[in-house]
């Protein structure tokens, strides 16, 4: 088998058995691409899975100084990346074809200081929804669809990969959302009466036919809407309210995290709300609680 070979399986693998997004499949395999490809101009051969088994550490080394260099040098976070990409491949290698890769476990990544989500404010977050409403170059229905999309990304914690998957069939909206994520995985979620009432009136306004298997959320031309759209509107919408960079879609995910657990909620329910795997992952959203007490009583303090 050659390595061609081996990459067509690997991506086979991630994509039916890990169920990775088409996203994490073009990028995991855009970046093992660029690495075998590095692997045949150094030894001047083309590569076979034999000889992918006999990868040295210092092999590996530079061809990630490669890709820290050039006009568009890579930066630590997406070294890293890359590493993830290539140590999955060479455990793929090891487990399905029998091909382990000992030099692989002698290079380390760079050291990556963790960075915390960037949520929003409460009314931040409730003047981003309602302000489409406000806008007069949009179409009244296009409007209902963008409250209702920021309504599921706040009021339910969704990316919005997931608020776009929702169907005609879903809607009206339950009591409680199921909602497949990352990695093929259902959780159900609670949907707020103010959530399913804004979905309820893009409903009512809404001008093309649905079949229960077509998309809830459609573009101005009747297709399902992208999420590159939501990113441009939210961007819009940020410069008429005067809101930081920082005010993304993605921030109302953290937001909703955020206030929950300023709340009071606990971090394991918010695990559960949000899919995370690992508990790991949602106690990033502690810190930014604790950093937001010690900010407000950095600032209340009379220090008299």
């Amino acid at each position: 088998m050659t390595a061609a070979e081996a990459l067509m399986a690997w991506l086979e693998h991630m994509a039916h058995e890990r169920r990775c997004s088409p996203r994490t499949l073009e990028s995991y395999g855009r970046i093992v691409r660029l690495y075998l490809a590095f692997l045949e101009r150094h030894r001047g051969e083309t590569l076979s899975v034999a000889g992918l088994g006999a990868v040295t550490a210092a092999e590996v080394r530079a061809h990630l100084a490669e890709r820290r260099s050039g006009d568009r040098p890579l930066n630590a976070r997406s070294i890293s990346q890359t590493l993830s990409a290539i140590r999955s491949f060479h455990r793929f290698l090891d487990r399905r074809l029998d091909t382990p890769s000992s030099g692989l476990a002698l290079v380390r990544g760079p050291k990556l200081k963790p960075g915390l989500p960037r949520p929003i404010s409460a009314d931040q977050a409730l003047g981003l929804m309602a302000e489409p409403g406000l806008d007069p170059d949009v179409e009244p229905w296009e409007a209902a669809r963008d409250q209702a999309v920021l309504g599921l990304l706040y009021g339910c914690g969704l990316r919005i990969s997931e608020a776009l998957s929702l169907t005609r069939a879903d809607a009206p909206l339950a009591e409680r959302l199921r909602i497949t994520g990352k990695g093929g995985k259902t959780r159900l979620i609670p949907a707020l009466p103010a959530v399913r009432q804004a979905v309820d009136a893009y409903l009512a306004v809404q001008p093309f036919p649905a079949a229960p298997a077509d998309p809830l959320f459609r573009a101005k031309r009747g297709g399902a809407l992208n999420p590159r759209h939501v990113q441009a509107a939210v961007a819009r919408l940020r410069g008429r309210l005067g809101l930081p960079a920082s005010a993304t879609p993605h921030a109302l995910r953290h937001s909703f995290a955020t206030h929950l657990l300023g709340g009071g909620a606990d971090l394991r329910s918010i695990q559960e709300l949000l899919g995370h795997a690992s508990l790991s992952t949602t106690q990033k959203y502690a810190a930014v609680d604790a950093e937001r007490l010690l900010g407000a009583y950095a600032a209340a303090h009379p220090r008299q």
